[in-house]
């Protein structure tokens, strides 16, 4: 039974999984060009691979890119992807078109385990971790569904799950994503965020992918950062901090910060001000996210009035910061909306 993801595997690997069937080395790369630069996936159809090569690779490989199970369109130009995986469970990305950027949001995980109180997603609990042929086959269901002469320019480690929980198999994703012989991505159009795991941010730092991260921040203060991130218990703001600082940003690159502003709840001046001493010292721009409302959640979205004067404020004190309004609102995929809820089997979407 065929047990080898091929899009777990970096051309290197697969030209070991070459030798290892038969033949010569150079044919994994030719079977890299198929599967990362031609977006081929049936065997078959590879037509300068060996017949005999094919079939072993039938036998002991397959191409695990998960089934579009159906594109939900946003009145913005956003788009929804629900892609049920190999066991059924189902995950979304979403492709969010900008002026001459086409942005795909990648998940990591079939839900997500830190409840972070504002995010609709969160309450999902977390049922398991992608693979890396997970997480890439996610670029490649979507690619298949665009004209050829489309190319996703931007990817974000921003939906499902978080990435530097499944370690292991986002750092994996993230070296064939920018593998020059795989899909071949700049490190300057990744990012990864991250609700602030510092254990996970010392180990990337240690990487050398040049990705950029963002860091989910939300509050400016302990006791409301708690409340809104049980992840704060075990990293509060001075470690989380601490750790951005010492983060190695390569030239001209800055930490993004993300902050969802909640209404009455860290949207003052007085968060605005307090927010820029705890990002003194870093090379820092924060992306203000108004709140993306939820049934039950218990929060609203500030007033415009207020969201802007909180921007004003960070601007007078030399931190460079936008309001995202987030794509994909009115059909569930905006940031923080990543879950369906008629049913069991729709919360693993």
């Amino acid at each position: 039974m065929a047990d080898v993801d091929l899009l777990s595997l970096l051309p290197e690997e697969l030209e070991t999984l070459a030798r290892r069937l038969g033949a010569d080395g150079y044919r994994g790369r030719q079977l890299a060009t198929w599967l990362f630069k031609k977006g081929v996936y049936d065997f078959e159809a590879m037509s300068n691979l060996p017949k005999d090569f094919r079939a072993r690779l039938a036998e002991e490989a397959f191409v695990g890119v998960p089934d579009v199970e159906r594109v939900v369109p946003s009145r913005d130009g956003s788009q929804k992807f629900v892609l049920r995986l190999a066991d059924g469970a189902r995950i979304h990305a979403v492709l969010m078109p900008d002026r001459d950027r086409l942005t795909l949001c990648l998940s990591v995980q079939v839900g997500c385990g830190f409840a972070c109180a504002f995010c609709f997603t969160g309450t999902m609990g977390l049922i398991r971790n992608l693979t890396a042929g997970e997480i890439v086959g996610q670029l490649a269901a979507v690619r298949q569904t665009l004209p050829p002469e489309t190319r996703i320019t931007h990817l974000v480690f921003m939906g499902m799950g978080e990435p530097l929980a499944n370690y292991e198999a986002v750092v994996k994703a993230l070296r064939l994503l920018t593998h020059p012989g795989a899909f071949g991505y700049s490190p300057r159009r990744i990012t990864v965020s991250t609700v602030g795991l510092v254990s996970g941010m010392q180990k990337l730092a240690k990487e050398s992918l040049k990705v950029n991260l963002a860091v989910s921040l939300h509050a400016t203060t302990d006791a409301v950062r708690e409340r809104l991130m049980p992840v704060n218990k075990s990293w509060p703001l001075e470690d989380l901090l601490a750790a951005c600082r010492r983060f190695p940003l390569p030239v001209r690159r800055r930490m993004t910060f993300e902050y969802v502003l909640l209404d009455d709840v860290n949207d003052s001046p007085e968060d605005a001000i307090r927010l820029t001493r705890l990002l003194k010292g870093v090379r820092a721009k924060v992306n203000l996210i108004p709140f993306n409302a939820w049934e039950g959640s218990g929060f609203r979205r500030p007033p415009l009035q207020r969201i802007l004067a909180f921007q004003a404020i960070l601007q007078e004190h030399g931190i460079t910061a936008t309001v995202r309004w987030s794509k994909g609102e009115d059909i569930g995929a905006a940031c923080g909306q990543l879950k369906e809820s008629s049913s069991k089997e729709r919360v693993l979407a």
